[in-house]
This record gives C-alpha cells, sequence and structure tokens, in this order.
C-alpha cells in the first residue's frame, strides 16, 4: 500500500505544492526546522530507550 504511494512523480508533485505554498525563500528555512526537530526527536528516544544505563552511571559517580 505504501510503495504505491511514494512514487516519484507523487513525491514531485508534493514538491510543487510545497513551492506554492510556502515559496522557494521560505523552503530551505522550513526544511532546516524539520532537521532540527527530527534530531531532537532522536536524542529524547535515545535518552528514554536506555533509562537502566543513565541509573547505573549516576550511582557509579554517587560512589
Amino acid at each position: 500500500m505504501f510503495g504505491q504511494l511514494l512514487q516519484p512523480t507523487h513525491l514531485l508533485l508534493i514538491v510543487v505544492i510545497a513551492l506554492f505554498i510556502f515559496g522557494p525563500s521560505k523552503l530551505p528555512q522550513l526544511g532546516a526546522s524539520i532537521g532540527k526537530s527530527i534530531r531532537e526527536l532522536r536524542k529524547g528516544l535515545d535518552g528514554v530507550a536506555e533509562p537502566g544505563a543513565q541509573a547505573t552511571q549516576q550511582t557509579e559517580t554517587k560512589k
């Protein structure tokens, strides 16, 4: 189902619509902010995925 959704013509249509909505001057800023958001989300998920490792490090530093 999703394989048919992400065809090159569909992606091109999405880019053209984004150009009309945001304009060519705003697209680099929009892409940069989306990239920063994804990086922050991954950092947050990495911290949540290993709660035991953080607790072990904290107790070792207290000793």
